[in-house]
């Protein structure tokens, strides 16, 4: 089965903030300090999804986002897939959306920042051919300013774009 990865509709921020919710507090809460914790409500999600909308890349019928993605500048910034869709392929197939983007921007070198202890997103991204190259401080998106959190730092070397290839 083919999974079609798309521009996000205006008509579903709320849905995918709600992905976004349920999907990093699955994935973060019990590995990231209490206080960023705190700051990652409901709501700061759909504020972040408003301010991102034209990069998000999604997975699933409109209104009824699987997951999504976004990249900026050499940044594949989020990843998250809904819990029911873990190991469905979803996210395969928005990596391989978002490296292309990539590769289309001229990105050589793509990285992404994972949180530490989030084993399954390391064997996730290693099976995709990223590599952990250690530790940065990243500043994150909150409604009360950046927040600095240390992170493990993936990066994947991007082959030139394919000839005839598209953008979304």
């Amino acid at each position: 089965m083919e999974i079609t990865v798309r521009g996000a509709d205006a008509t579903e921020v709320d849905a995918i903030a709600d992905v976004w919710w349920h999907s990093w507090h699955q994935a973060h809460a019990d590995i990231v300090p209490e206080s960023l914790v705190e700051l990652r409500t409901l709501a700061s999600f759909g504020d972040r999804a408003r301010k991102h909308f034209d990069s998000i890349r999604v997975v699933g019928d409109v209104g009824q986002p699987q997951g999504f993605c976004y990249v900026v500048g050499a940044e594949l910034q989020q990843l998250f897939v809904s819990s029911a869709f873990h190991g469905a392929g979803v996210a395969s197939a928005l990596i391989a959306d978002a490296e292309r983007i990539l590769r289309k921007s001229g990105v050589a070198t793509a990285w992404l920042a994972c949180a530490f202890g989030n084993k399954r997103a390391e064997r996730f991204y290693h099976k995709q051919g990223w590599s952990n190259v250690g530790t940065m401080l990243e500043l994150l998106e909150t409604s009360v300013g950046d927040y600095e959190l240390e992170t493990w730092r993936f990066e994947k070397r991007l082959s030139a774009a394919l000839e005839g290839e598209e953008m979304p």
